[in-house]
């Protein structure tokens, strides 16, 4: 399925900066490219910052203007609108973009995943290309990124305030090269990455990965966002609160059975782990009352990380355009998946169900003045290290599964591409009690396998000390890897883009839903994504591959 895509050796603007009697920068004078000077490569990624949380892609959350300095980046470059996760959870989404892979080419199936200096290919690759690299923030591959010129990385998920790093030059070999930094970790990081870039060899240009913890769970945001969106309604999805035709019996269990424990929710519905019990909402408010509380908490302190975030990125901007750099660097900003903000009554990540997904996607390229504005291919997180090697001059390896999208910027279209992206979730009821499952999407529908199995077939490993918060059900049961039915989910994503009619059974979509699951198994063979090494798993996929 890969092409050999054309590749261009990226070119620079060279900016002359004139500073005014007072000390300000004036206007950036843009003179000829240099064709032979290559694009600094800042790469953002924040932990689970969904799109529909960015105003630029609209949405329920844009009137609230979230992000109105991410909104301007994608007003000045590229938004992409069909950007999405090969498996919806930290460690293998941070994996997949450092090696251009899937997960299990990687190896990086679950958050016990980790990617050591073999195969940390992005940075090896830019480096050999004459780029100094960095990696600061999260990083979450748990080996040392030693790839990289430079890093000072928080341990796993790290802490929202005076958080720990792990720095190359402090003293003590990985993992005890740990340093203490004081503030807020959206603070933190912005200032390191500018002390970075102040400090840098000017000589080269440079590849930096800039990642944030925020937004991901157990929000905690600095004390100056407290009071916002305090007196403000937040606007809550359809589906919260009723989808009848929703799911199947791998979602729900027969008759109902399991509503009560798949999917941990903003409701009441599940008493083990529910978004209420987060945000310390009264247990005794009558049910939708409770609902509305907790949705209404959880969206704020999300979007007070989120605001942090962006606030941060001015700053971090500002300094590319005061020391001459904004138009010498192709800026690129995204999440590591999406994130369910109340839709289908869930909370968290791992669901193939769009808001989880989908991934925001948004590149500034300062020498492609004419690039679109916006685009619509399908992209998955595997491109994601063959464009910016693009960008860098850089063929794609043949071991990365991804391909390089860069010829948009050109307004080219896509040789060969995908029609479909290839989605799979290996854990089974962790944490989250999601179910494992995988499908593909293509840009009119989507077809889902729930097969209820973990892929290491072992008794449960308890979840109950997960985040310092005891989630085992009172009768002592702890869920997880229990395994569950077995079902299809089919959406007709052009005229049910919310996702709430399962048409799987329905006889006019017959064709469509052999077509996707021709697609599903080459999909499947062309990116070792196959159960060859897990019979139990392969084994339900053969009894209900025809049901």
């Amino acid at each position: 399925m890969k092409t050999n895509i054309l590749k261009r050796l990226g070119c620079s603007i060279s900016v002359l900066l004139t500073l005014s009697a007072c000390g300000g920068v004036d206007k950036a004078v843009i003179e000829a490219p240099e064709q032979n000077k290559k694009l600094n490569i800042l790469y953002i990624m924040s932990d689970d910052h969904t799109r529909q949380a960015i105003g630029a892609y609209g949405g329920l959350l844009a009137p609230l203007d979230p992000t109105p300095t991410i909104d301007a980046l994608a007003s000045e470059g590229t938004r992409f609108d069909n950007v999405f996760v090969t498996n919806s959870i930290c460690t293998p989404s941070r994996a997949s973009i450092i090696t251009g892979q899937y997960s299990q080419t990687n190896g990086a199936l679950d958050l016990d995943g980790k990617i050591g200096e073999e195969k940390q290919y992005l940075p090896k690759l830019m480096s050999e290309a004459g780029y100094e690299t960095a990696m600061i923030g999260k990083w979450h591959l748990k080996k040392e990124p030693k790839a990289f010129d430079y890093y000072k990385v928080l341990p796993n998920q790290g802490k929202y305030f005076d958080p720990v790093f792990r720095d190359m030059k402090a003293k003590g070999k990985w993992p005890n090269n740990k340093v203490k930094v004081k503030g807020h970790s959206s603070d933190v990081i912005t200032d390191l990455s500018i002390n970075w870039l102040s400090k840098r060899d000017k000589t080269k240009p440079f590849f930096l990965m800039h990642h944030y913890k925020a937004p991901h769970d157990m929000f905690e945001n600095a004390p100056r966002y407290d009071d916002y969106l305090a007196n403000v309604e937040i606007p809550e999805p359809a589906s919260l609160y009723n989808q009848p035709n929703w799911g199947s019996v791998a979602t729900k269990g027969n008759n109902d059975s399991l509503v009560n424990e798949i999917g941990t929710s903003i409701s009441k519905r599940n008493p083990r782990r529910n978004m209420g019990i987060h945000m310390d909402v009264d247990p005794t408010l009558a049910d939708n009352e409770y609902t509305h509380e907790s949705y209404q908490r959880y969206l704020k302190k999300y979007l007070r990380t989120v605001k942090g975030v962006d606030d941060n990125l001015a700053r971090l901007f500002e300094h590319l355009k005061a020391t001459g750099e904004w138009d010498n660097t192709v800026i690129i900003y995204t999440g590591d998946q999406g994130m369910m903000l109340g839709e289908h009554d869930m909370i968290d990540k791992r669901w193939m169900y769009e808001p989880s997904l989908r991934m925001p996607f948004i590149v500034r390229h300062p020498a492609k003045e004419n690039a679109p504005k916006t685009n619509d291919d399908i992209i998955n997180n595997t491109d994601f290290a063959p464009m910016m090697l693009d960008i860098a001059g850089v063929e794609t390896p043949d071991y990365m599964h991804g391909q390089s999208f860069a010829d948009v910027f050109d307004n080219k279209s896509l040789e060969s591409w995908r029609e479909a992206t290839y989605y799979r979730y290996w854990m089974h009821r962790a944490h989250h009690d999601v179910p494992s499952h995988f499908g593909v999407r293509s840009k009119d529908h989507k077809l889902i396998f729930f097969y209820g199995k973990h892929y290491d077939n072992t008794p449960a490993q308890s979840d109950v000390n997960y985040a310092g918060h005891n989630w085992s059900r009172k009768d002592g049961v702890v869920p997880s890897k229990t395994p569950t039915p077995v079902a299809w989910e089919f959406y007709d994503l052009k005229n049910d883009p919310e996702e709430v009619n399962n048409r799987y059974d329905d006889p006019q979509y017959k064709e469509v839903i052999a077509k996707l699951k021709v697609e599903m198994l080459q999909q499947r063979k062309a990116y070792g994504e196959t159960d060859a090494n897990y019979p139990h798993i392969q084994e339900v996929i053969d009894q209900h591959w025809n049901d």
